[in-house]
């Protein structure tokens, strides 16, 4: 068993929203994902796709885009990124396909390791946080606290954290989701959002407070998942 992971697939299936437009990497890069995936990933195998999923605004809209997911080899785990506006109910989510697992305020086991994670958002002294991002960024520290806190209470030791946003601001400063990360004894921390070389560097990787931390952005990975464990 290996466990993989990827964030911001950025799927369009059933919208107007070709990533072609930002050309390198994005030209066919559901094409590339798909072919790399399949190279990669077996049927035993586990995969975090780390939010920004589709660019639907509606559930319905959004299942072409999942049942490419749902038919690529190996068990997914999902969260909701923050263009995943299609993002509804989280048990009609997960009812849709045994393949895949939608994580809200839970955990998920995968031999014996515990899957948690949140969105995440904008940290505070970020030069783009902004008041209203106080709000956000307090319930997705609960939902973190909640999921790691679910694996704790299942026995769980060995702890892998998948966040969209990153852990951290642009100046790489703790956070409260480092914080928890630290507090919780998490290995392995993945994350997204971030896209061109420009920002590439913008939060925290490698080894950091006993953590290792990997950015998973497709762009970053050029369409092929990360192995993780």
């Amino acid at each position: 068993m290996g466990i993989y992971a990827i964030a911001d697939l950025h799927l369009s299936f059933s919208s107007e929203k070709p990533m072609a437009i930002y050309g390198g990497v994005w030209v066919d890069h559901a094409k590339k994902t798909e072919e790399n995936w399949r190279r990669t990933v077996g049927e035993g195998d586990t995969v975090l796709i780390a939010g920004d999923i589709s660019w639907a605004l509606k559930q319905r809209e959004a299942e072409p885009d999942l049942r490419w997911i749902a038919a690529l080899p190996g068990k997914k785990v999902l969260i909701r990124g923050n263009h995943d506006l299609w993002w509804a109910s989280v048990s009609r989510l997960n009812a849709l396909d045994p393949s895949m697992y939608f994580l809200q305020n839970a955990h998920y086991e995968a031999e014996g390791i515990a899957i948690c994670g949140s969105r995440g958002w904008i940290c505070p002294g970020d030069s783009n946080f902004k008041e209203e991002d106080e709000k956000i960024y307090a319930r997705e520290r609960r939902r973190l606290e909640m999921s790691l806190a679910s694996a704790q209470k299942a026995g769980l030791a060995q702890k892998i954290v998948m966040l969209h946003f990153p852990p951290t601001n642009d100046k790489k400063e703790q956070s409260v989701f480092t914080e928890l990360i630290r507090d919780y004894g998490v290995s392995r921390v993945v994350y997204g959002h971030l896209h061109g070389t420009d920002v590439f560097g913008r939060s925290v990787r490698g080894y950091h407070c006993g953590a290792e931390y990997n950015l998973v952005s497709l762009d970053y990975l050029l369409c092929t998942p990360l192995r993780i464990i």
